[in-house]
């Protein structure tokens, strides 16, 4: 009988972590099961079945519940429920939501292991003391890094970031979320869209930069009249962008958030990704865009501003064109040339998939992840 792993995130799961199911789903050696504070309304990424969550509702007594879990780790029937499926290991998606789950790896008696995304080695603590679990975990940050096992960074910069707030050397590990290459592939007999499509895929936050990509199709538009723009995803940001491309753009079309099929067919039919991400006024930036590493596997070219996370997911002048963050024009030329340039289009397009199948198997990273929890059980 193979041993489960506890996969933890508070919200299970947003529409835009696709990755962290993709990555329990793919698991060979450990069965995984999903623990959280309450599940996500209109989540399609899990099975109830596979689920245990402290509360089912959004009710103001089931808040209280969450938030006095939160302040001192006590709930007892949800502490039960998971002793009852004697896991072998509790893997922490982000470090805040790790913080929060510090008392479950105590009353469970198991071994912590924390991937890292992003924002969680980035943010400053002025920024992460602006909302209640990043409060929560700057009180328990140090607790933290002497309880868990291991601390799994998705990029480099990640984990030199994670290094220089003083996460222990020993306990990093550098280990890119793979992606399905029989799902995200290249697909001969899809076409692309007659009509030039520039594609976004992505939160809409600071710091995955669509006011950018707003404003540099604007300059698209005056040499492409017929170019669209589609942004898939949702966010804090979403009324003030939707306002500025109503006011500069012919032709702009916000789709909010969209499961893994709608994505791919979306890649098919686009004519180039998009990637605009900048360093947030927080400190927040990409770990490693995983929708980079998708539009690679499936052959879609990109063009994307140069900076952390980014730049160690594709490759310059050979799966994207990448140009400085938040130059808009220069953005503008990049996308313009991969419209204009059908030769140059093609050349990124090819090695895409070479790149993905190199360094991006959901198959081949989480073999390396299921060995990463073995060390830990070690």
């Amino acid at each position: 009988m193979k041993p489960t792993v506890l996969i933890y995130r508070s919200d299970l799961l947003p529409p835009s972590e696709t990755f962290v199911a993709a990555q329990a789903h793919a698991l060979r050696r450990f069965s995984p099961h999903f623990a959280g504070l309450r599940l996500v309304p209109a989540s399609l990424l899990l099975d109830p079945c596979e689920t245990t969550v402290l509360t089912h509702t959004n009710h103001f007594s089931d808040k209280l519940r969450r938030h006095f879990f939160l302040r001192t780790g006590i709930a007892p029937q949800f502490v039960r429920a998971l002793q009852r499926l004697h896991s072998a290991l509790l893997h922490a998606h982000f470090a805040v939501d790790a913080a929060a789950a510090l008392p479950l790896r105590k009353q469970l008696n198991i071994p912590l292991v924390v991937t890292l995304h992003g924002y969680d080695a980035t943010m400053t603590d002025q920024s992460l003391r602006g909302y209640r679990p990043g409060r929560i975990y700057l009180r328990r940050k140090a607790e933290l890094r002497a309880g868990a096992s291991l601390f799994i960074c998705v990029s480099e910069h990640i984990r030199r970031q994670a290094f220089e707030r003083g996460v222990p050397e020993a306990k990093l590990r550098t280990l890119p979320i793979g992606v399905d290459l029989n799902f995200f592939a290249p697909d001969p007999l899809r076409s692309r869209s007659l009509d030039p499509i520039v594609l976004f895929v992505g939160r809409l936050v600071e710091k995955k930069g669509c006011a950018h990509l707003i404003r540099a199709i604007s300059r698209v538009e005056a040499r492409h009249p017929t170019a669209k723009l589609l942004i898939v995803g949702d966010g804090p940001l979403l009324d003030p962008l939707r306002a500025q491309a109503r006011a500069t753009l012919r032709q702009c079309t916000f789709l909010g958030p969209q499961p893994p099929s709608v994505v791919r067919d979306l890649m098919y039919r686009a004519s180039l990704l998009a990637a605009p991400s900048i360093i947030a006024a927080s400190g927040d930036s990409e770990g490693l865009p995983i929708n980079l590493c998708e539009a690679q596997a499936i052959g879609l070219p990109i063009a994307a501003f140069r900076g952390p996370g980014v730049s160690e997911a594709v490759v310059e002048n050979e799966t994207a064109l990448l140009v400085p963050p938040g130059d808009d024009s220069a953005l503008a030329e990049a996308i313009s040339a991969l419209l204009t340039d059908s030769c140059l289009a093609a050349r990124l397009a090819a090695a895409g998939p070479r790149r993905a199948q190199q360094h991006f198997s959901l198959e081949a990273q989480t073999a390396r992840l299921e060995d990463l929890y073995t060390e830990a059980l070690g």
